[in-house]
């Protein structure tokens, strides 16, 4: 049984707002976190590379690089939720203890014109972002 949690944009921020040893991991590209925008304290470890999109072979390592400990709460984000998800599990295998996934992520699904932004996601919360 997983102990991951899948939690909304607003959970995660409640849960960042409540409890100052929580960490935010942004799983998705330097691109994306750059230009794009990211949450305001969100530590930048990317999951996986273009153009073939495999996995960092380190993630674990660089993740734990930013944590003190594997019981420490973590929360995962990408765009929409499926990387993010991918990461958590990799966390999971490797011992840490309070994993969870935004489901949203930052931009959200696409709606009816394939756009983001507009269903969902960390932005259309209105929570703090920034640019690089």
């Amino acid at each position: 049984m997983s102990i991951i949690q899948s939690i909304s944009p607003t959970q995660a921020h409640e849960i960042l707002s409540s409890n100052s040893q929580a960490i935010l991991i942004d799983t998705r590209t330097y691109l994306e976190y750059s230009f794009v925008g990211h949450p305001i304290g969100a530590v930048h470890v990317p999951l996986k590379r273009p153009p073939n999109w495999e996995a960092f072979p380190d993630f674990v390592e660089q993740v734990e690089q930013h944590i003190h400990s594997k019981s420490i709460p973590v929360i995962l984000m990408c765009r929409s939720g499926v990387r993010s998800l991918d990461a958590a599990k990799l966390l999971e295998q490797a011992g840490f203890q309070t994993l969870y996934n935004m489901d949203e992520g930052f931009e959200g699904d696409k709606d009816h014109n394939h756009h983001r932004g507009t269903l969902g996601g960390w932005r259309f919360h209105k929570l703090p972002w920034e640019q690089s």
